[in-house]
């Protein structure tokens, strides 16, 4: 991947720190020497890992977190352990994990009633909160489907969100998001705060990212719903370096063209393609 000119790498999930050594997989990507290395994870198991990921070689981290109310979370992440995700930011945080990102994907009568609190708590501890507007696929039930239908009355758009916000702390102040799927904003109170509109405002042209699935498929977007079989490719086939940095450069080729098409009629939860 590096090779055909991949210069960022991220580890995402299902969830990350529930690998068997982790770390070792971290020190042996950054040996690679990648210009950023990042994890997203559900920062349940981060106060553990925090040190022994910056040791490894982990740039920094983003953590999902969808409520600040300990029994609102048992009934989104179906467990305990709010304060645990918030030991592990401030782990994070102390550990140099950083700039930590908090990814909270925005239900409208869920937990839409928290984006306050959501922006004091990003002002309090110096983090970027990014809010995200719910998918098909972002794995909610029954939030998300009801009897196997898409909910689309329970999508919060970004609009909407950052009305809210401006309503309440005032003008959002545009920053500097290239590279990012997020438009990030700031307050006049420090606070800053990440749009991602996947649904109301699709960012495919922008988007550089590749996708590599825990079965070794290569695909252009969460919604690529057949990819490369990278492990086909190695396992039957004997693909040797050359003819693996010609499959990325074509992925990163037809990326360019990328349009994901109606998501709708998405049926997958996006963690198991890496999201």
């Amino acid at each position: 991947a590096l090779l055909a000119g991949i210069t960022r790498i991220r580890i995402t999930g299902g969830e990350p720190l529930v690998r068997k050594g982790i770390e070792n997989l971290v020190m042996s990507l950054d040996r690679l020497c990648p210009e950023d290395l990042a994890l997203t994870t559900n920062g349940l198991l981060l106060p553990q890992f925090a040190a022994k990921l910056k040791a490894a070689g982990l740039c920094r981290v983003t953590i999902s977190l969808d409520t600040l109310r300990a029994n609102r979370f048992a009934r989104i992440a179906r467990r305990e352990g709010l304060k645990q995700v918030l030991d592990g930011i401030e782990a994070a945080i102390k550990n140099g994990l950083s700039p930590v990102k908090v990814n909270t994907v925005i239900i409208r009568g869920i937990n839409d009633d928290e984006l306050p609190d959501f922006v004091n708590f990003a002002r309090e501890f110096n983090i970027e909160l990014r809010f995200i507007e719910l998918m098909p696929t972002s794995g909610f039930r029954p939030e998300c489907k009801e009897l196997g239908e898409w909910r689309p009355g329970l999508v919060l758009p970004g609009a909407e969100i950052k009305n809210r916000i401006e309503e309440k702390f005032g003008p959002l102040q545009p920053l500097d998001s290239e590279g990012s799927v997020a438009q990030v904003y700031e307050l006049a109170n420090g606070a800053r705060i990440g749009l991602i509109t996947p649904v109301s405002e699709p960012f495919c042209k922008d988007c550089r990212r590749l996708r590599l699935s825990s079965e070794g498929r290569l695909r252009l977007c969460l919604f690529d719903q057949t990819g490369v079989d990278l492990k086909k490719a190695l396992r039957e086939q004997g693909a040797d370096v050359r003819q693996l940095v010609e499959i990325f450069k074509q992925a990163l080729k037809a990326k360019q063209t990328w349009e994901r098409g109606d998501i709708e009629g998405a049926n997958y939860d996006m963690f198991r393609v890496g999201g």
